[in-house]
């Protein structure tokens, strides 16, 4: 059973978050979550956050957070904010704001519950007559 995060519009650039992305992808979800903080990337932080949501995600569903693998992490990219710095002469430098997308899609074999089964009921048909005119 898959298991799906995304989290948008993150104003950090694709670049740098695609490098904490690495680090992760042969780690389980609760590792990740343990020893992103301590990665020294201020990327990690969005990171871990989208990790969290597909985690409890999972935990709705009725997946033990032990049984989860990392399907897929993808870093995609998001609108670019344009701006300008004013430089000498009356010109100016554009700057590119970058945003990014994350997604990240969990695997996790979901255990059966057993459920008490319900006892049948039976409902008696009451027939009705329809009256002729």
């Amino acid at each position: 059973m898959e298991i799906k995060s995304v989290q948008k519009f993150i104003r950090m650039s694709p670049r740098k978050l695609r490098l904490v992305a690495a680090l992760v992808k042969n780690m389980t979800p609760s590792e990740a979550i343990e020893r992103l903080p301590f990665s020294g990337r201020r990327a990690a932080d969005p990171l871990v956050k989208v990790i969290k949501t597909a985690v409890a995600n999972a935990k709705v569903k009725g997946i033990d957070e032990k049984d989860l693998v990392f399907k897929e992490i993808q870093i995609n990219e998001g609108p670019v904010y344009k701006r300008g710095r004013p430089v000498a002469r009356g010109m100016s430098h554009s700057i590119k704001k970058r945003t990014s997308h994350i997604r990240v899609i969990l695997e996790g074999k979901k255990k059966k519950v057993a459920k008490p089964k319900a006892k049948k009921t039976t409902v008696k048909k009451t027939e009705t007559k329809k009256k002729g005119k």
